[in-house]
């Protein structure tokens, strides 16, 4: 055994060897016996009588046995119910249905009940024994002490004449345990044991169950585990999985590892379940290289990994980004037989949708209907959120729709989602038209809804609307958060009102709530594109003076700053900077530089960032080589412009309008006309238009005599679309 893991299973013997409560064998070995039962003796007056009631009720055939007894309700007492049920005891329904009679008249006593119980557990009919024990504990203002202490002494004084079916004492135990009153439960198997008599591991187990579910019973959940097999509990293989659970749950995952190889060591056989429980536990802390490994341990022992292990893998690849992996796993669930249920495709769905790959979740939602599993409100919740992200709010629309036909009621989160897909993209009505649909619904709005409003009318520039929803939420007793106030901050800036973002700022820490890091970002970001670079670096000190730490994005908005305003030797200084400090620069970082450098036709120095960008492993983007292109294109440089747009689309970026259009002119300008053709029938099968420049060059060269490889179709599907916008710009 490694020294590692030696240690980490001394701390987990440690975890088991708390302080035990003093059970022992010896307890067992000064046992007392039952008490005899010895009811009181009827009168011969009241003998009469329950030979007369006794008669009626066996005698009687269809008739109601309410019916029957009509005659004797008057004269019936709780002494005549017991002494009955002395004579009816051997026909355990005759014995249910008179005490269903007599209870519906008077309230029996708890020595009836006791023997009633007693009885049906000495018929194997321990449900009905059960809810006899509960209906007790039921009772409103039950004095828990006093009531324990009279239905434990009563259940002893009846047991050895009206049952002696140890049984019985399981039953009471685990009603107590389903009620909580383990301190109660643990006394009767405490008191249990000087009768002689160990509870079963099926009701230790339950107990445990118990324990383990309250955080603040843990310690005496192990503190069971360790001691009861002292006084002869026998554990079994459930036993253990209920420990190796509640192991996991307290973070205790390589604990709940050596619980299962301990498990072994003492003869007993780990089952699915067991090893399921282990592997959930790895994949909640994201150590996937310790689940393939249990779970090739578990095929080298023939067992097959089960539903809930399919779906903790899935769910773990799914967090990590390793949506392939979990399509993977997600084939092979099916190819093994196992039919995924509906958390597991929600599972897919909500991990491909935050990938934005919404064809693919889209796949899998359909793909539940098909196997006639039903989407809930998650697998709804998930779809509609994915549709958002990439601004369809048609399909998002529709799928909301769905949900209410379908019956399924939306959550806050759903229809904040669908709130915040709408605000993203602009369409504030539709917002607040599901705002007050959620409203309607009973489902209270919460701060994330409103923050999520708040920033939509922010970015929109209308802050007088969002200064009025912001006092709605005080109105209604919702507490803004940060993102709440980063979002005004964010809408002051924007509009320009740089001062009123900082007097907020002052405003909501001087109520308590402190800054964080997006707010004094926002604020820099603000000075920085006002051309304020000394006040844009006050704050960056500000902040730091705090102890915020700043991302890169702080980083990223200065060197944008300084290159916005011609200060590139200070980006560079900036740039050199954050490396001697250890703090990774990204592509955004370095392509402020490049643009500048681009802009000012500094080739040399643009591609001398390039190329320390590279060697540092930071990949280029698609910004990155849009700068490059247009700036190479200025300079004339149509090879190397040439060569960057073909390892940019070799990359599979997309792009856009104005870098095909940069790079057509320059192959023109330099009469390049069949690389330049090139690049426009690749435009035109990206589907995008190009400019009037360019359409009044292809288009004439066909009535000027040009080559044939220049001239353009003039009915073409992209010439047709240039031709209408002209025209609706026109009649607008």
């Amino acid at each position: 055994m490694k020294r590692g893991t030696l240690s980490s299973f001394r701390n987990f013997i440690q975890l088991f060897s708390l302080q035990s409560r003093g059970l022992s064998f010896s307890t067992l070995t000064d046992t007392r016996p039952f008490p005899d039962y010895s009811p009181k003796k009827a009168s011969v007056r009241d003998t009469e009588f329950v030979h007369q009631i006794t008669n009626v009720i066996k005698l009687r055939r269809a008739e109601p046995l309410r019916r029957s007894l009509k005659p004797y309700e008057c004269k019936f007492k709780t002494d005549h119910l017991i002494w009955v049920l002395m004579k009816i005891k051997c026909d355990y329904r005759l014995v249910l249905d008179f005490f269903d009679w007599a209870r519906s008249r008077r309230d029996s006593n708890l020595e009836s009940l006791c023997i009633v119980i007693h009885l049906a557990v000495a018929s194997k009919d321990l449900k009905v024994a059960q809810s006899l024990i509960s209906s007790f504990w039921e009772r409103p203002k039950l004095n828990v002490t006093d009531s324990f202490v009279q239905f434990f002494d009563l259940l002893v004084y009846t047991y050895k004449d009206w049952g002696s079916d140890p049984r019985v004492f399981d039953v009471f135990f685990q009603v107590l345990v389903d009620f909580g009153l383990l301190r109660e439960a643990r006394r009767v198997f405490e008191k249990m044991l000087n009768y002689g008599l160990v509870l079963s591991v099926d009701s230790c187990n339950v107990y445990l169950t118990r324990l383990s579910k309250d955080c603040y019973k843990t310690a005496t959940a192990i503190i069971v585990f360790r001691e009861f097999p002292e006084v002869g509990v026998c554990w079994n293989v459930a036993s253990y999985n209920i420990v190796i659970h509640f192991v996991c749950q307290l973070g205790r995952i390589k604990e709940a590892h050596h619980l299962l190889l301990l498990m072994e060591l003492k003869g007993y056989t780990p089952d699915v379940i067991s090893y399921s429980t282990v592997v959930n536990g790895y994949c909640r802390f994201g150590e996937l290289d310790k689940v393939w490994k249990l779970i090739e341990v578990m095929k080298r022992k023939g067992l097959k990994p089960n539903s809930y292990i399919y779906g903790s893998i899935i769910g773990l690849l799914c967090r990590i980004c390793k949506l392939a992996e979990a399509e993977e796993a997600f084939s092979e669930m099916i190819r093994q037989g196992i039919l995924p249920d509906t958390v597991v495709y929600t599972t897919l769905i909500d991990g491909f949708c935050k990938r934005g790959d919404i064809r693919a979740a889209s796949k899998f939602f359909y793909e539940m209907h098909s196997r006639d599993i039903t989407p809930d409100v998650l697998t709804y919740t998930a779809i509609i959120s994915g549709f958002c992200q990439i601004g369809d709010m048609v399909e998002a629309g529709k799928l909301f729709h769905e949900m209410f036909c379908k019956g399924l009621e939306p959550d806050s989160v759903t229809f904040t989602e669908l709130i915040n897909g709408y605000c993203k993209a602009g369409h504030m009505k539709d917002a607040f038209r599901v705002h007050n649909h959620m409203i309607q619904a009973g489902c209270s709005p919460n701060v994330v809804t409103y923050t999520t409003l708040i920033d939509g009318l922010c970015k929109e520039g209308d802050l007088d609307s969002a200064n009025e929803l912001l006092h709605e939420m005080w109105k209604i007793g919702l507490q803004p958060n940060i993102f709440t106030y980063n979002s005004i901050v964010n809408g002051l800036c924007k509009s320009g009102n740089i001062e009123e973002a900082v007097k907020l700022v002052g405003e909501f820490e001087a109520a308590g709530l402190n800054a964080d890091t997006v707010t004094y970002t926002t604020l820099m970001d603000a000075y920085c594109k006002s051309g304020e670079m000394d006040k844009a670096q006050e704050i960056l000190k500000e902040m730091l003076g705090k102890g915020l730490q700043p991302t890169i994005v702080t980083f990223n908005v200065l060197m944008n700053g300084f290159c916005l305003h011609g200060m590139l030797e200070d980006g560079e200084k900036l740039l050199n900077w954050m490396l001697a400090k250890g703090i990774a620069p990204n592509a955004t970082t370095f392509n402020s530089l490049v643009k500048q450098y681009c802009i000012r036709n500094n080739l040399k120095a643009a591609t001398a960032i390039y190329k320390d960008m590279c060697s540092r492993g930071v990949g280029p983007d698609g910004k990155t080589y849009e700068n490059l292109v247009k700036g190479h294109c200025k300079a004339r440089n149509m090879k190397e412009a040439w060569f960057l747009f073909q390892e940019m689309k070799g990359k599979g970026f997309s792009v856009s309008v104005s870098t095909y259009s940069v790079l057509i002119k320059g192959f023109l300008k330099r009469k390049k006309f069949l690389e330049a053709r090139e690049v426009f029938d690749q435009m035109r099968r990206e589907g995008l238009a190009a400019d009037k420049e360019i359409f009044d060059f292809f288009s004439d060269t066909k009535y000027k005599g040009k080559r044939p490889d220049t001239i353009v179709d003039p009915i073409d599907e992209i010439i047709e679309n240039y031709l209408v916008d002209e025209q609706l710009r026109g009649a607008n």
